[in-house]
């Protein structure tokens, strides 16, 4: 989740067109378009696989500590470090120390993955000293929420207090589960309506191919992708597939109208977090916030509300990508080429909406639904599974990378990085059946044996 790095003030909300600036200054003409990619891994003690604290000897302090041998820059709350910064992006920490990059903007797939690498090398340098170990996954196989440490961020305890009110699953959401994401620019409004088209409706695909969550607490639990699951009993008010996108006149106004009625988590003043949870922002906008009477939000204030929003796919001044479970670099690498490959080139991008755009509302919404627990297998609109419609897909995705022929140092184009993804299609095994497979075969369903296999 977002953090909090530049403090400076930003100017007051005159208007609802200060809103919209948001979105349409995000607009960037191709030559500019870039990807940045977020991933999270789960942080293990190497000794007894216990997740560890921000505080102890050798836990998430000293970790964020560590890294900065390599050029990373300490990002203070209360006093207290809770995230890097640098050239590589930004390092941050989820509600139970879940470790996150957000990288860079970067220009090429190659870039993207080479600066994957150069994260975990630098993580498992600094683990291996701590006794550290990082494991890339969708949840916790094994931990119950009891069990998890807490990390020291405002917007966190006020989260945590707030979920259980709006769903029985959100505690999970923040503290048991690790995501691969990817940010995206558009061109223009008319472009980023059809970016975020095409990304809504083939977010279950992706949530299939990379399904990695099949056990919790140490036992199956029913689901390819639990994480993704979660998400159907978080918070309905900031959550979900938007059908609204995929009506006639969608853009940035509607969208605006949506993010408002989301209910506010916090307002952020003075180097610490308001609790505001359940109130309105447009209240805010005319100066009602009980929190904060007679006050009206600034532009950082709107920014911070918009990341508080989980659809499948979010607007700021990006598209967000967010369907994906985590997973190990293969996977860090794929999840942007997947993307990239239908969205970044026209033809690839109008080959897609060809797939989806007959769906129905309800049709969208029972894929989403039944991805989940049946990933590839699930039945798809137009006949057949998911299996056979992600074929097609990466075939698109495949052209969409070859046009933009970005070539690394050996003449290869990007389209190497959807490898992972092909062997799922053509077996039909995701990374959630392989772990299943082991849990009841070669492990004998002792789940330790994950860390020994699945760690980065």
């Amino acid at each position: 989740m977002t953090t909090r790095s530049d403090l400076s003030e930003t100017p007051l909300i005159e208007g609802r067109d200060d809103l919209l600036s948001v979105f349409s200054g995000g607009e960037k003409p191709l030559e500019r378009w870039r990807i940045g990619t977020e991933h999270e891994k789960f942080v293990y003690r190497l000794a007894d696989q216990r997740a560890p604290a921000w505080d102890e000897p050798g836990g998430i302090r000293d970790l964020l500590l560590g890294l900065t041998e390599f050029g990373w820059r300490p990002v203070e709350e209360g006093g207290k470090i809770i995230a890097l910064s640098g050239d590589d992006g930004t390092i941050s920490l989820e509600p139970a120390g879940q470790f996150e990059l957000s990288g860079a903007p970067l220009e090429n797939l190659h870039e993207t993955c080479a600066e994957a690498a150069r994260h975990l090398k630098q993580c498992k340098a600094v683990g291996d000293r701590l006794g550290l170990g990082f494991l890339g996954l969708g949840m916790w196989p094994d931990k119950t929420r009891a069990e998890l440490p807490i990390m020291p961020k405002g917007r966190y305890k006020i989260m945590l207090s707030h979920m259980p009110r709006v769903g029985s699953l959100g505690l999970d959401m923040m503290l048991r589960t690790c995501t691969i994401q990817v940010n995206l620019d558009y061109a223009t409004e008319s472009d980023m309506v059809r970016k975020f088209r095409v990304g809504l409706a083939l977010q279950p695909v992706a949530t299939a191919l990379f399904a990695n969550s099949a056990l919790t607490e140490g036992k199956p639990n029913g689901y390819k992708s639990f994480r993704s699951h979660i998400w159907e009993d978080t918070d309905p008010h900031r959550t979900g597939m938007l059908p609204f996108v995929f009506d006639e006149g969608f853009g940035y106004e509607r969208y605006c109208d949506y993010a408002l009625d989301v209910p506010m988590y916090f307002v952020f003043r003075d180097g610490r977090y308001i609790d505001c949870a359940g109130e309105s922002f447009r209240a805010f906008l005319n100066g009602k916030l009980p929190q904060l009477p007679g006050e009206r939000p600034r532009v950082s204030d709107w920014v911070d509300h918009l990341s508080t929003a989980f659809p499948e796919v979010r607007l700021k001044s990006f598209l967000e990508m967010r369907g994906a479970d985590g997973g190990r670099w293969g996977k860090i690498c794929a999840l942007p080429a997947f993307w990239v490959g239908l969205l970044y080139d026209q033809g690839a991008l109008d080959a897609a909406w060809d797939l989806v755009k007959h769906w129905t509302i309800e049709q969208r919404e029972q894929l989403r639904r039944d991805v989940p627990r049946l990933a590839l297998e699930a039945p798809v609109p137009d006949g057949g599974t998911v299996r056979d419609l992600a074929a097609k897909v990466l075939d698109i995705a495949a052209a969409g990378l070859t046009a933009r022929a970005r070539l690394n140092a050996a003449g290869d184009n990007e389209g190497g990085f959807l490898d992972p993804l092909r062997e799922i299609v053509a077996s039909g095994i995701t990374p959630a059946d392989r772990m299943l497979d082991r849990y009841r075969g070669d492990w004998s369903g002792d789940v330790r044996h994950v860390y020994e296999e699945l760690s980065f």
